[in-house]
């Protein structure tokens, strides 16, 4: 027997943006919140880097706004910008004021800020190299003291329900299926408004430095639900994560060079400068390219990061995790460079959403990773992501106490029809699709892209989709078959918008258009039950 409860606000996801949101309306709406595993498992609790905000006196909002508009390569979002940077002092305030403990610069009580990629300004506020951990511990801790705030882990949302709006004319949306693992059925969540905060899509890449649930899962409901998505093309693959073949999707955090490590190939020798007169502190994308570059120069299976000419006392003060970690694989990074390769790592497009993080569907909210605001252009700089997530929380979590009370449900969703389908006795073709999935992704449209590649992908995308909805239509869902539905839906979008982009800009770089157009445009895709147009509602 299916459950049906109703709340005020349901909220799909459990990272950072999730959370903040909860927080900030449990004062006044009963709120529910999905995590599709435990909670401290999404992408926010390994975020090792921290977050950029104007912190220091020395620093200044037009410093940060430039260098976000440079690093996205001419596609950021001027006003969205400016927009988040104005609120990065005040969202840091309210971590703190939540009691996360930021490191403290050594002997002063101001707090330490260390330089990624692409700033200009030493203005990334972090925990040592545990920052995602710490912000997402404390408001973990946070959230579970409010009664106001249900907790459901272990739950995985299928799809939207949406219905009409007789008040405005278009669609809404009223909730979610949701498959809840322990119990092996499928229940209806109802609630005046939905947040989609379910991270980003970086799991249909074969290397990936995300959890396994990064699996793209509300963007591709947005869009099976009629929402727009915009600039998909644009995958950051993080320039270093550590490869060993034990190593499970760890990465090493940016931090290390921006405290001085060395990139280096296999003879010791530096590299960077032959890419970027930045060298290693250029930004992520050029970074990512010139390893991947030396690779297949070389035939490498990886390079190496190597930052043992600091102090030990020095590496071990700012980098306990990273040096742990290494550890754990026989590597001591105060004498042993690491070995690194690129590896998928952070979705800059998503679901379109405005200032408030509304989507196209009326009643729908998308925020953090799954929402495309226009922050982070071709070229997402190192950590804005955090913060965007806290600022378009706050924002989201505004709008929907403001208009709250003018929304009602209509009705109960119908219970999720399972009468014609069977257990599945082949669940090795969904390990098989899954497995054939991320390794085409990778090879065809990976850091460096070919019309040719991407033709290739858009034909295997095709057939795998036919077998997948096939599959879909016959068996009972499992956890598995859900996600790979949504990468395969994701995939597509991706491939999509690649082929519409000929140029190259950002994270998108194709050896068939290797220069920049001369005007700058987002890639936008518009589903063809798009949400946003008038309907006609059935009086009866």
């Amino acid at each position: 027997m299916s459950n049906h409860p109703q709340y005020d606000v349901l909220v799909i996801g459990s990272g950072a943006a999730g959370l903040t949101l909860a927080l900030h309306l449990a004062a006044e709406a009963r709120v529910c919140v999905l995590s599709k595993a435990s909670l401290n498992e999404g992408s926010t609790w390994f975020a090792q880097g921290g977050i950029a905000a104007v912190l220091d006196d020395k620093d200044s909002i037009d410093a940060h706004v430039d260098d976000t508009l440079n690093a996205g390569a001419g596609l950021c979002h001027r006003d969205t910008v400016r927009f988040t940077v104005e609120r990065s002092k005040q969202a840091i305030q309210w971590l703190i004021d939540q009691g996360v403990d930021f490191t403290r610069a050594s002997g002063r009580d101001d707090y330490h800020l260390t330089k990624e990629g692409g700033h200009s300004h030493r203005r990334v506020i972090h925990s040592a190299d545990a920052t995602g951990r710490a912000v997402h511990s404390t408001l973990i801790e946070q959230v579970r003291q409010h009664q106001n705030i249900a907790l459901f882990e272990h739950h995985i949302a299928l799809d939207l329900i949406t219905q009409a709006d007789t008040d405005s004319r278009k669609i809404r949306c009223a909730g979610a299926y949701v498959y809840n693992r322990s119990r092996d059925q499928v229940d209806v969540f109802q609630a005046r408004a939905v947040v989609l905060a379910t991270g980003g899509a970086s799991k249909v890449y074969l290397y990936t430095s995300n959890p396994d649930g990064a699996s793209g899962d509300g963007i591709a409901m947005a869009w099976r639900a009629g929402c727009r998505v915009a600039n998909m093309e644009f995958n950051q693959f993080h320039p270093t994560c550590l490869y060993h073949p034990k190593a499970k999707s760890f990465l090493i955090t940016e931090a290390l060079r921006g405290e001085g490590a060395y990139l280096k190939l296999p003879d010791g020798s530096r590299f960077m400068d032959r890419f970027d007169e930045r060298g290693e502190l250029a930004p992520r994308d050029v970074v990512a390219r010139a390893i991947d570059h030396e690779m297949k120069r070389l035939g490498s299976d990886c390079l190496y990061l190597d930052i043992s000419h600091k102090s030990p006392a020095f590496i071990t003060e700012h980098f306990p995790t990273v040096k742990q970690r290494c550890l754990a694989f026989g590597i001591d990074i105060t004498r042993d460079p690491i070995p690194v390769v690129p590896a998928a790592h952070y979705t800059c497009g998503g679901v379109v959403v405005d200032t408030n993080g509304r989507t196209d569907l009326e009643q729908l909210y998308a925020i953090g990773e799954t929402s495309f605001t226009g922050l982070h252009g071709a070229n997402r700089m190192a950590s804005n992501s955090l913060l965007e997530c806290i600022v378009y929380a706050q924002a989201a979590a505004r709008h929907i106490s403001a208009t709250l009370d003018h929304v009602q449900l209509r009705g109960s969703a119908p219970a999720w029809d399972e009468s014609r389908v069977t257990n599945s006795d082949e669940d090795v073709v969904i390990s098989h699709n899954w497995d054939e999935l991320r390794r085409f992704m990778w090879d065809y449209v990976g850091i460096v892209r070919t019309r040719k590649r991407l033709e290739r992908a858009t034909h295997r995308i095709k057939l795998l989709q036919k077998e997948i909805a096939e599959y879909y239509s016959n068996y009972k869902v499992g956890n598995d078959l859900i996600e790979l539905r949504n990468l395969a839906m994701v995939a597509e979008l991706i491939i999509r918008s690649a082929m519409q982009r000929r140029e190259s800009r950002g994270l998108h770089y194709s050896l068939d258009y290797p220069g920049r157009a001369a005007v700058a445009r987002d890639t936008i895709l518009v589903p063809t039950n798009f949400a946003a147009q008038d309907i006609i509602v059935n009086a009866g």
